[in-house]
């Protein structure tokens, strides 16, 4: 089968405005989750970027990574680990707490599952605050592994969480 040419991926983020309070613009992913072209565009552009790195393990984000963690594990070669809300992984797990604007939140990840010193690349749907990137590097890191980087579909660069993952790269496909 032959490969899709790519699509101008811009074209499948719908803008929403007041969501989900008034004032916010939300970038809809889901018009591109839906498009076959603009998916594959979307995967090979955060592929991309770690072509020929060492890389062990992607971490996936609840929920949202996941889309976006098989394939590009697939295409990397290696193996996707899920980090999750509290209560959804049935082993014994570590988590990392973590503030947002209006609480704290929290993730898990199985114990054991890193390898010591395992490369492993981060993955989200969007790059916001970066408050929930930084909490599953934390948890990474915690693990005993080490955080290669993080891939994001989207970057929302007003919101500084660029700067908040620092110094670890942070590659994008979209910002806004």
């Amino acid at each position: 089968m032959a490969a899709s040419p790519a699509v101008d991926l811009a074209q499948f983020i719908r803008p929403v405005p007041d969501f989900p309070k008034p004032g916010i613009l939300f970038r809809d992913i889901t018009p591109a989750l839906a498009d076959p072209r603009a998916f594959a565009t979307a995967i090979d552009g955060m592929v991309a970027p770690w072509r020929g790195e060492r890389l062990d393990a992607i971490a996936a984000v609840e929920a949202r990574g996941f889309l976006f963690a098989g394939p590009l594990a697939l295409a990397l070669g290696v193996g996707v680990i899920p980090v999750r809300k509290p209560g959804k992984l049935p082993a014994e797990t570590i988590h990392h707490e973590y503030d947002l604007e209006y609480g704290r939140d929290r993730l898990e990840m199985h114990k054991g599952v890193l390898a010591h010193g395992a490369r492993v690349l981060v993955v989200d749907d969007v790059l916001a605050t970066g408050g929930t990137a930084a909490a599953c590097m934390r948890l990474v890191e915690a693990g005993g592994a080490i955080v290669a980087g993080a891939a994001f579909l989207l970057e929302l660069e007003a919101l500084g969480g660029r700067k908040r993952l620092a110094p670890h790269r942070v590659e994008t496909v979209l910002t806004y």
